[in-house]
């Protein structure tokens, strides 16, 4: 049987042509379909949004790869330590030493203002869709919106202001201007809003990795965390906790299994059998690392009694010298059946924010409530901290331990909160304050005449 392919426009905000490439292969029904007709079928139009997922998983901002901010934003953080070869791009990386031509800054960029146009083109395809039966419309076209502002959220705060992309016409896409982070954020809350009421409250399937509405309440959650309205931040994290989709696991060893009780949202792997890419990224059996390993920082930031030191951080030694390096995810070999998908969202988070939301309203009980649970589950006692203060610097280490190496928690947490300064220069050689924002491509600048480039590049 022949196979088809349906043919998108690759965005590229600021080329002065279109690049084409292939948006998704589905098996070919009895007549070749264009790219329209995708829509009108709820099978290619099903295929067109799992192809939208593979793309996320598979490259840009949030895979599990080397490639994602995993690595590379815990590498211009302090998380970890690079010991590869000298690799200009991820040494620049690490040294804080980014320019505009940076591949990484470029790949990041393009891939997912490319995945932002397929979310776009499943919109608009659904949307104009004259036979799809109207579930899967709304389901299909819900799920494009979720994945439109996860994309934008990271995109802004990686590279602040940013151009918000809502369309597929690319003679208005090509000239586009950066969006305030305030205007770039109330974009992201409408598309979730619209998001929630069209998933469905039931996972599709078991292993959680379409989205339903608590997925997208616990990304709300963060973004109005983010935006510092806590009152929302803590109903949007209410509703996430009290769903009953997840119960808390007290045995970190399930924590990053695919069945586990506590996972949100997930990736499956490419292929059967496989496991997370973050294994095989971090696990490494000799030293040195070939690649990278975990800062003894964040090592000696664990009490000795934590559990989470003990079961997510593994110690390697050739008897002169140590090196740790994550293992949260434990099976990077192929294993028949897969153990272990990559864990976009789990509810650890949405406790996490609801204690900082309730810390900040006043509420210093229901904060500690919600921290404790945490730390009691790390094989720590209750909080001691007696201010406010000291809460906070407790949320805020229980953050760092929880979410190391975890799709750059920790350099967005300095950032919103004004700590990258203090934690990074004294520790960092490379760091400027105008380090906080990675720089727009070079490319971009030169296609596009409305773009612009952030201070110190």
């Amino acid at each position: 049987m022949k196979k088809l392919f349906i043919v998108s426009a690759s965005l590229t905000l600021l080329a002065l042509t279109t690049a084409c490439e292939n948006f998704v292969e589905v098996e070919t029904p009895k007549s070749q379909l264009t790219g329209s007709e995708v829509f009108e079928d709820h099978n290619t139009a099903n295929a067109a949004v799992i192809d939208l997922f593979a793309k996320v998983r598979d490259n840009g901002l949030i895979t599990g790869s080397s490639l994602g901010t995993s690595v590379n934003l815990a590498l211009y953080a302090d998380e970890l330590i690079y010991y590869g070869t000298a690799d200009e791009n991820v040494s620049h990386i690490f040294n804080n030493s980014l320019m505009a031509t940076n591949p990484t800054a470029r790949q990041y960029w393009n891939d997912s203002y490319h995945q932002i146009y397929c979310a776009n083109a499943i919109i608009e395809g659904c949307q104009q869709a004259l036979n799809l039966q109207e579930p899967y419309k709304t389901q299909f076209t819900g799920e494009a919106y979720f994945i439109r502002a996860l994309l934008h959220f990271y995109l802004v705060n990686l590279y602040n202001d940013v151009p918000y992309i809502t369309t597929t016409d690319y003679q208005q896409n090509r000239f586009a201007t950066r969006m305030s982070k305030t205007q770039v954020y109330e974009q992201v809350v409408t598309d979730l809003l619209q998001a929630i009421e069209m998933l469905p409250e039931n996972y599709q399937t078991p292993d959680r990795v379409r989205p339903n509405k608590a997925t997208v309440k616990a990304l709300l959650a963060r973004v109005f965390l983010y935006q510092e309205n806590w009152l929302l931040a803590e109903t949007m994290a209410t509703e996430v906790i009290t769903s009953p989709h997840y119960v808390w696991e007290t045995d970190l060893d399930k924590i990053f299994l695919k069945e586990s009780t506590t996972t949100i949202w997930q990736f499956s792997p490419k292929l059967a059998g496989n496991n997370a890419d973050e294994a095989s990224v971090f696990i490494f059996t000799s030293g040195p690392p070939p690649f990278v390993g975990l800062n003894p920082d964040l090592v000696a930031a664990f009490q000795s009694e934590d559990l989470r030191k003990s079961h997510w951080i593994n110690t390697i030694t050739d008897g002169s010298n140590t090196w740790y390096h994550a293992y949260k995810y434990k099976q990077n070999t192929n294993t028949g059946t897969s153990l272990e998908y990559s864990v976009i969202f789990r509810l650890v988070e949405q406790y996490l924010i609801r204690a900082e939301a309730r810390l900040k309203q006043g509420n210093e009980l229901g904060a500690k409530s919600d921290l404790n649970l945490i730390r009691n589950t790390a094989g720590l006692g209750d909080t001691p901290a007696t201010t406010e203060a000291a809460l906070f610097d407790d949320i805020m280490l229980q953050r760092r331990l929880e979410f190391f190496t975890e799709y750059g928690h920790r350099f967005f947490d300095l950032k919103r909160t004004g700590r990258l300064n203090t934690e990074l220069s004294p520790n960092k050689p490379g760091w400027n304050t105008t380090d906080s924002h990675w720089p727009i491509p070079e490319t971009e600048l030169l296609a596009n005449p409305n773009m612009t480039q952030n201070p110190g590049y």
